[in-house]
This record gives structure tokens, sequence and C-alpha cells, in this order.
């Protein structure tokens, strides 16, 4: 296998540079916890880091499709979809996507004197995120994608310390997973047994996957044929057609406010080919995304 550590179709990446590492690890607003290296690798393939020699950064990596493994301390561990995992500092260690089902992650390299906190023996380990009705996965993305926004804005001491707070805030819906669920004020948990609005949320979950009639029929407890019956008659739209839109909604708002190429939006999104999506937009939007994308708002 040729093993590679970065070079991804579609990838996003930031290496702070050195000096501002070190402004940070003395700023009183930012020397708690902060992050040296931050990046969404989609469709890893041949992704693989061997540290021989430990580093004294933490390592988060959030597999949100895919496969793959880290090995610490002498023992291999499987990494699938929707698991978390954080190596500790100064330790040596290895990690990789999956040969046949190559991983998709988010990941952050972080230090600072409250690092070790959300590092402990109980929540290093692989720790799962299943989508449902509280979960909110859609809006800790968008915590990534804020964080990542700020710091490509550039390193002033006021980015790097917003990006500070935040990352503690990202962590801290990871560590405290229930209260995070539970302090959810989104509408759509009202009733949580209603079937348009569980698919529907659950729709929102998964913006950066593909799903299956069926998979949203199971998740409702319906067959597929009364499920499509109801959720048409209640939206207007078959489900897969409704779930198509959201996620293009989705794109707009990625074109509308980030500078991410067409092909970052498109695994943002969970479509892998450009054309495909492009062809998709234009059938929703009326306009290819470049056209969309040079449409002055408001």
């Amino acid at each position: 296998m040729v093993k590679q550590k970065d070079g991804f179709h579609g990838e996003q990446a930031l290496i702070l540079p050195p000096a501002i590492v070190q402004r940070m690890k003395t700023e009183p607003s930012t020397s708690l916890l902060y992050i040296t290296d931050i990046g969404f690798y989609p469709k890893a393939f041949n992704h693989f880091r061997e540290r021989t020699t430990a580093i004294e950064q933490y390592i988060f990596i959030y597999c949100t499709e895919g496969k793959g493994w880290y090995s610490l301390g002498g023992q291999k561990y499987n990494v699938n979809s929707n698991q978390y995992f954080i190596l500790p500092a100064h330790i040596p260690h290895a990690y990789g996507s999956d040969e046949k089902n190559p991983w998709t992650i988010y990941w952050i390299h972080f230090s600072g004197s409250l690092a070790p906190t959300f590092c402990t023996p109980t929540i290093c380990r692989l720790t799962e995120i299943k989508p449902g009705m509280h979960s909110r996965i859609h809006y800790r993305t968008e915590l990534f994608e804020e964080i990542f926004r700020i710091l490509k804005m550039g390193y002033s001491l006021e980015n790097i310390s917003y990006a500070t707070s935040v990352f503690h805030h990202y962590l801290g819906s990871l560590r405290y997973l229930q209260q995070y669920r539970d302090a959810s004020s989104d509408p759509h948990l009202q009733d949580d047994t209603d079937p348009v609005n569980a698919a529907i949320y659950y729709m929102k979950e998964k913006l950066d996957k593909k799903i299956t009639l069926n998979e949203l029929a199971g998740y409702t407890g319906y067959s597929s044929s009364h499920f499509s019956t109801l959720f048409l008659q209640r939206t207007g739209y078959a489900p897969l057609h409704y779930f198509n839109q959201i996620k293009i909604q989705k794109a707009c708002q990625l074109l509308d406010f980030t500078d991410m190429k067409i092909n970052q939006v498109c695994y943002k999104i969970g479509i892998e080919d450009a054309y495909y999506f492009s062809r998709l937009f234009s059938q929703v939007m009326g306009v290819s995304p470049k056209e969309y994308r040079r449409i002055k708002k408001g």
C-alpha cells in the first residue's frame, strides 16, 4: 500500500506558524487551550501517519464516514463511522484509513494547560456519536467550520482568541455529551415520535453522507412505502428529493460564506462527483455553483 500523510481531493488544512503557536502559549486568553493544526480529509485513501518520536500536542480525530484505525501503547484499535478519539501528547502513535473503505475525518492538534482534562484514560477511549433526534451533529460540524474560517482570516490575537473559545465549546460538546444534547432548543425536537420530523432531523445530521430510502424508513420504524407516502403528504416532496434540497441549501451557505472550492463543498454535503453536484445544484437553484457564487446577494 502507498502511504501518504496528506494531499487528498477536497481536503482542507491549516498549520499555524510556530511564532503564532508560541504566542498562544503565553497569552492569557489562549494559553489554557489552543489549536496548532486543523483539517478535514474526505475519503482519505491511503492516509497514514506514524510518530515514533512523541509530540507535545493532543490529536483529536473524528471519523464521520468510512473506517480507519489507530495504535497506541502497542495496541491497535479499529475506528468506524461516527466515532472519535483523542491521542494523548508525549506518547508515540500511528493511525491510518482503511484500505477498502477509507475514512473521512475532521482532525485537530491542540495543546494548553486544560488539554489533559479532555484526554483522561476514560475520555481518550474510542467514543461513538450516534445520529438521532437529540444528537445535534450538524451544529457541532458548524462549530468546526467556524473555527476553520476564523483562523483562515488571519492570526490576530482577536481571531485566535475567538477560535480558542469556540474550540473549547466544541470539545465540551463531546466531553459533556448528554448535557450538550439536553441543552438543544431545536423546534424539530419537540415531538420525538413524529416520523416526518424525525426523518428531517436525521437528514440534517447526515448531510455529509449518502442515505437510502430504506435507511430513512427504518430509522422512523415504518415500511418504505408507508413512510414515503406519509412524507410526501406532509412536505410535498419525496424523501430523497427533500434530502437533496437541504444538501443544496447547505451548499449555498458554504458558497456564500466561505471561500471553499467547489470540490470541497461537494464533500461537505456527501457528493463525491463534482459534475453530478453541478447538475443537481443547477436543477435546484437554476444556475451552476460558479454562477451562483458570482450573484450578489442581499
